[in-house]
């Protein structure tokens, strides 16, 4: 069991990670983050190697911990891991949710559709996609996923700045369709929805590579 003191500044740095507060490529330097937090150097250690291990930091020898920042062909092969990995997560997922995971879904699309402000959409959108994978009991795919929606938030955040809050319809309709099939127990239509919503993020990031740079 992990000390509360490391998780305590996990969940701090995993916060300003997905959030955008600490930017891809940036340097987590840890006497300043132990300072700022009150902690000592070995939680902050401890934390660090916990955020590693979910695709949040890196560490290396002679720089220290920051956070990757990878290349275009890099989330290019992510985005493609993901439309294969996620709709056999959710394959798995789907006969183990039951109605009152459908509902909550529901309402958080609910949500989703209400909001309009870009950091809470992004909260939102991982609710509602890590929650319909919820139910898949293998946990190296389930940890694989988790891992490829940390490396890709950033990414995310900007496909959705990129298209502007008047293409938010194109997700909600994806989202409806989804869940609809998630609500019928129809597999192959779900993983159909699915690949085709991850595919038409990968499209749009390919044609900015600014994004990139």
């Amino acid at each position: 069991m992990r000390a509360p003191e490391s998780q305590r500044v996990a969940d701090h740095l995993r916060e300003a990670i997905l959030s955008g507060a600490i930017a891809p490529g940036e340097r987590i330097r840890q006497e300043e983050l132990a300072e700022r937090l009150g902690a000592s150097r070995l939680p902050v250690r401890e934390a660090l190697r916990m955020l590693a291990a979910e695709g949040l930091t890196e560490h290396h020898p002679r720089r220290g911990a920051r956070v990757p920042k990878p290349g275009m062909h890099e989330v290019e092969v992510m985005y493609r891991m993901r439309e294969r990995l996620e709709p056999l997560a959710l394959a798995e997922s789907i006969p183990h949710l039951t109605a009152g995971d459908h509902r909550r879904l529901a309402a958080v699309q609910d949500k989703i559709e209400a909001n309009t402000d870009l950091g809470e959409f992004l909260a939102l959108d991982r609710e509602f996609h890590l929650l319909t994978y919820s139910g898949c009991a293998i946990e190296q795919l389930s940890g694989m996923v988790v891992r490829m929606w940390n490396a890709t938030q950033h990414h995310r955040r900007a496909f959705m700045r990129l298209t502007g809050p008047a293409r938010r319809w194109v997700v909600n309709a994806e989202h409806r369709l989804l869940l609809d099939a998630i609500e019928r127990r129809d597999v192959e239509d779900a993983e159909r929805c699915l690949r085709g919503h991850i595919r038409r993020t990968r499209m749009e990031l390919s044609r900015h590579p600014e994004v990139f740079t």
